[in-house]
């Protein structure tokens, strides 16, 4: 912000996005010198200088001639200069929009999930449904109407997505709880005894399961007391059992046999040996 005088040596003040009516005092290849009538010289670029609708911006003497008024507003402020131009800037820059801040608007367009508010931003502003009162609105058209002017807050900002999300009761205030009805007397009574009756009840309720799981424990016992425990079964013998009882059964037959034809061939012996010496005993 600056300030600067004019030619009544009134102080103005110079800003970003003031409005300026100037006058074209000079012409060039790069833009213009425009008169805003501060004091201090004011320019604008070719690429700051708006064509009318159907012309194709080809010089700057294509659109502005020394003497020409033109509606400007201020672009950057510096020290030695002042720089405008004459494509209107938003009220509200993305870089400007904050999440809390208050804006004013006006309704544009009404959808049955909330109303679309312009605040001057590149976009318009989204208040839904369920942020225009704190009570419940069952359609936009019951709160606002196109054309409205309304306040909202800023609860949102996607410079990516281009949305604006707002909200109307954000700045209005909540409403008081609507305060208890005071009972009579008699009917505090009246609930008090039927609650003192309620928990006497709850309590005799809650012994009685405590006697009868005594009860149903002991009948339990007595049940397990009178029921014999089974005695463990022999399993039948599986097929492996019955195949190594028969390797066994033959492997003793083999023993058996071997000890048999053993004693035989020993007792053999016996006998051919004590022929022998009965027969050596004669010849002597």
């Amino acid at each position: 912000m600056d300030v600067s005088m004019n030619e009544t040596n009134e102080p103005v003040e110079v800003k970003l996005k003031t409005h300026f009516t100037g006058t074209v005092a000079k012409v060039s290849l790069a833009g213009a010198l425009i008169d805003i009538g501060v004091g201090q010289p004011a320019v604008i670029h070719i690429s700051q200088i708006e064509a009318p609708e159907g012309v194709t911006l080809h010089r700057v003497e294509d659109i502005l001639q020394v003497g020409q008024q033109v509606d400007v507003w201020v672009r950057k402020v510096k020290d030695d200069h002042i720089e405008l131009t004459m494509i209107k800037p938003l009220d509200l820059e993305w870089r400007e929009i904050k999440k809390g801040m208050a804006v004013h608007g006006t309704v544009v367009r009404l959808e049955k999930f909330g109303a679309f508010v312009e605040i001057g931003a590149e976009r318009p502003g989204l208040v839904h449904i369920s942020e225009m009162a704190h009570g419940y609105v069952r359609e936009p058209s019951d709160v606002v109407k196109e054309g409205d002017e309304i306040d909202a807050e800023v609860l949102e900002v996607n410079r990516r997505k281009k949305q604006i999300k707002l909200s109307m009761k954000a700045l209005q205030p909540e409403p008081e709880p609507e305060p208890e009805p005071v009972r009579p007397a008699s009917q505090s009574r009246e609930r008090f005894a039927n609650a003192s009756a309620a928990a006497a009840a709850g309590g005799q309720a809650a012994r009685r399961p405590k006697k009868a799981r005594k009860q149903r424990d002991s009948e339990n016992e007595e049940f397990n007391l009178n029921i014999e425990e089974p005695q463990p079964t022999e399993s039948d013998p599986t097929a492996l059992e019955y195949a190594f009882r028969e390797a066994m059964e033959r492997a003793k037959q083999k023993r058996q046999e071997k000890g048999r034809k053993a004693k035989n061939v020993t007792q053999e012996q016996m006998d051919i040996l004590s022929r022998t010496l009965d027969g050596k005993a004669r010849q002597e």
